[in-house]
C-alpha cells in the first residue's frame, strides 16, 4: 500500500527545507487480518552517492550509484512499500548533510520513507516531516537527550522511530564511532510508554558483512518491549528473512541493503515472503 504525497514544492519550510502540499499516509498492509512484515530497502547516502559501509566504517564504503533517486525508483518499481534512508555524513556531522539527495528521492517516489542520520533537534524533525517523510529515526539523540525523543513522539504520533545500533549488545552513537555503556534493551525500555512508532535495531558487526542478521539478539529485544522492532544488519538472503520471520518474535520488518544491490536477494520475492503467513 502506497502513500501519495506531493512532489512539487513551492513553499519554504523549517530549517531551509522545501515544504510540499500536505500528503497522506496509510497503515501497513494487512494479511488475513494480521500485520505483515515489511521489507525496507536501504539507501545509505555518503557525499551524495548511494553506498554501503562495512561494519559502519566510513573508510570502507562501496559506491553502488551516483543517482540515489534512480536507485529509489528501481526499488519502488520492484514492489517495495517503504524506503529506509540514512544520511551517513549527517550521522557524523550531527546535522543533515545529504538533504539534496533525500529530497530528490522523495520527489521521485510515492512510497513511505524513513530517514536517520544527523536528526538531533525538533526543528530538523519537523522540517523533514513537513517535507514528506513518513518517519524520522533518532539514534544518537536517543542516548544524549531521551526527553527530546519523547517530546517528538508526542508531537508527531506514529512518525518518530528510535535507532538502536549495538556492538556486542552495547549501544553505539555518533555514527557508530563511540560505544556507550548502555545495553540495547535498557535503552529501548526507556521509550516503552513514549509513543515511539518503531525501534530499528542494528547489529553493527553484521552490517554490510553479508553474514546474516543477529536473529537471537533481535528477537530478544522485540520480546523485551512492546514497541515494534525492525531488524537491520547482515540480512543477505531469503533464508535470513525466513529466520527473522520465524524467530518467535513479532518483528515489524527487516532492512536490507548490500544483498539487494549485489542481487543476492530479489526484492519482489522478499516482499512476497514477508507478506506471507
Amino acid at each position: 500500500m502506497r502513500c501519495h504525497s506531493a512532489v512539487n514544492c513551492d513553499v519554504t519550510g523549517h530549517a531551509g527545507f522545501a515544504k510540499p502540499r500536505p500528503g497522506r499516509y496509510v497503515q501497513a498492509t494487512l494479511v488475513n487480518g494480521a500485520a505483515a512484515m515489511i521489507l525496507y530497502p536501504a539507501i545509505d547516502l555518503k557525499d551524495g552517492a548511494c553506498v554501503r559501509l562495512y561494519k559502519g566504517d566510513m573508510d570502507k564504503a562501496t559506491v553502488f550509484g551516483e543517482d540515489p533517486a534512480a536507485q529509489a525508483r528501481s526499488f519502488v518499481d520492484a514492489g517495495c512499500e517503504w524506503l529506509h534512508l540514512v544520511d551517513l555524513n549527517g550521522a557524523f556531522a550531527g546535522k543533515p548533510v545529504n538533504a539534496a539527495a533525500v529530497e530528490a528521492i522523495l520527489a521521485a517516489t510515492n512510497v513511505h520513507a524513513q530517514l536517520g542520520g544527523g536528526i538531533r533537534d525538533m526543528a530538523t524533525i519537523e522540517a523533514w516531516l513537513d517535507r514528506g517523510l513518513a518517519r524520522v529515526i533518532l539514534g544518537t539523540v536517543a542516548v544524549r537527550d531521551p526527553a527530546l525523543v519523547k517530546q517528538a513522539a508526542k508531537a508527531f504520533p506514529g512518525k518518530v522511530a528510535v535507532g538502536i545500533d549495538a556492538r556486542d549488545g552495547m549501544v553505539a552513537v555518533e555514527g557508530w564511532a563511540e560505544t556507550t555503556d548502555i545495553t540495547a534493551t535498557d535503552l529501548a525500555r526507556q521509550f516503552e510508554d513514549a509513543g515511539v512508532a518503531a525501534i530499528i535495531y542494528t547489529d553493527i558487526d553484521r552490517d554490510g558483512a553479508m553474514q546474516g542478521p543477529n536473529v537471537a539478539a533481535t528477537a530478544a529485544l522485540a520480546n523485551a518491549v512492546s514497541i515494534p522492532v525492525i531488524a537491520s544488519g547482515g540480512v543477505s538472503s531469503l533464508d535470513d528473512l525466513r529466520a527473522l520471520k520465524n524467530s518467535g518474535a513479532a518483528l515489524d520488518g527487516a532492512i536490507s541493503g548490500r544483498a539487494l544491490y549485489d542481487g543476492k536477494i530479489d526484492l519482489a520475492e522478499a516482499v512476497a515472503l514477508l507478506k506471507s503467513q
